[in-house]
């Protein structure tokens, strides 16, 4: 099946399990995606060395980083096939300091969808639920062929990113 036939949640479900290649970004935020339902994703993230501010804490774009992935892929998970999306803000609140070297929790959850705009939140929490951050995001909406005609092209113009 190629990627324009798929169903947000069917591509996000094909790399949780490892079917498909996570986005590069894994590799510079450690986070992976372990749970995706319509509207809703969960990734596993952790804060390394890499991550530190020049105070020694973690970077602040860390946090950031994997909400927006959460809420982006929140609105995806709900998308047809060959719909397109782009995040057009992005609000997120720091609650606490992020731990370094300590898997955290990112929820991300579709809060409405219409036919131009999706909105979605999506919370930074530690196993016991410690609440790190907060974000929301409103993401544009693609229904158009273009997206599809970009996803066949090879080309990512106009084209959101996976994640």
């Amino acid at each position: 099946m190629k990627l324009h036939e798929m169903t947000g949640e069917q591509l996000l479900t094909a790399m949780a399990n490892g079917d498909l290649p996570p986005p590069s970004i894994t590799n510079t935020m450690p986070m992976r995606l372990v749970e995706v339902r319509h509207g809703y994703v969960k990734f596993i993230a952790t804060a390394d060395d890499r991550h530190l501010n020049p105070l020694g804490g973690v970077h602040g774009g860390f946090a950031a980083t994997v909400l927006d992935s959460a809420t982006a892929c929140a609105v995806h998970a709900a998308l047809d096939a060959g719909v397109g999306y782009g995040t057009v803000d992005l609000n997120v609140k720091m609650v606490r300091p992020v731990p370094r070297n300590q898997e955290l929790i990112a929820e991300g959850r579709l809060l409405n969808l219409s036919r131009t705009i999706a909105i979605a939140e999506a919370t930074l929490t530690d196993a016991q639920g410690k609440l790190y951050a907060h974000a929301t995001c409103t993401c544009s909406i693609n229904r158009g062929g273009e997206h599809q005609r970009a996803q066949d092209e090879g080309s990512r113009v106009n084209a959101a990113p996976l994640i």
